[in-house]
Order: C-alpha cells, then sequence, then structure tokens
C-alpha cells in the first residue's frame, strides 16, 4: 500500500486505495500499465480493516553501476501482519471474471510493493441478488 512520495521517502497507507485494488485486479488479468482500465474504473470497493498490522521501516542503499558514487539513503515503510475484507461491486460478468483472474493470475500480485505478496486465499465468493448492483 504504497504512496506516491519522492524517492528518498517512501511512505505507506494503512488501507488499501481503490488504485491499488484495481492494480491487484489488472495484474491478475494480465493486463500491462498501458492498456485500458475502463471497466475496473465502474467498480465500486468497500474496505473492511480486519487486523490494522504495525508499520514497519527499513532503509536501502545503492551504489551507482560502477561503485563509484553512493546514492542517498531511501527509506521505506511498510504495513505488516494487516488483514483487510474488501469488497467489490459491479457488473456480474466483470465479477465473475475477475474472481477467476484472482484463482489464476496471470501476472504475480502484489500489495502496493513487489515485497508484498499477498498471503492466503483472495477470492471468498460472489454475493448475487439484492446485494448485486441495480438489483431491488
Amino acid at each position: 500500500m504504497g504512496d506516491q512520495q519522492p524517492f528518498v521517502r517512501r511512505n505507506t497507507d494503512r488501507t488499501p486505495s481503490k488504485s491499488g485494488v484495481i492494480g491487484l485486479l489488472a495484474a491478475a488479468q494480465g493486463l500491462r500499465r498501458t492498456d485500458p482500465l475502463e471497466d475496473l474504473l465502474t467498480l465500486r470497493i468497500g474496505v473492511r480493516v480486519e487486523q490494522p498490522g504495525r508499520i514497519e521501516r527499513d532503509f536501502q542503499t545503492a551504489r551507482s553501476r560502477d561503485g563509484s558514487e553512493s546514492m542517498p539513503l531511501s527509506y521505506r515503510f511498510y504495513l505488516s501482519d494487516a488483514a483487510f475484507l474488501v469488497a467489490v461491486q459491479g457488473d456480474l460478468a466483470l465479477l465473475e471474471g475477475l474472481r477467476d483472474a484472482l484463482r489464476r493470475p496471470v501476472f504475480p500480485l502484489f500489495l502496493g510493493r513487489r515485497s508484498c505478496p499477498p498471503v492466503g486465499r483472495l477470492d471468498h465468493g460472489l454475493l448475487r441478488g439484492r446485494h448485486q448492483r441495480g438489483a431491488g
């Protein structure tokens, strides 16, 4: 759940953002960064914190390729041991496709950063009927 910060300091959010969830779903579907996301942008997303987790700090060092120059220290903050329930509402056919993609993702899935893969099952089923968008 990294947020947009200058290179030297990378903060984290305490909950998944809509753009983060859409990015994860797009990766599951195999969409590339240049592919259109219009279908995914129509989704409504809600997040419930199941376990708040804790913020961890790490720092990284880097040198130029030839090793002659040191780059500034980079501080990275991560949310660890957190758990969320994310509900996604939208067109049933789209949701079924997303469910299938989460079960067999095309690209590896991450929660904001490559070092933060999701753990456990991501698909917890579809609710139909009155919970479905547009239904009575």
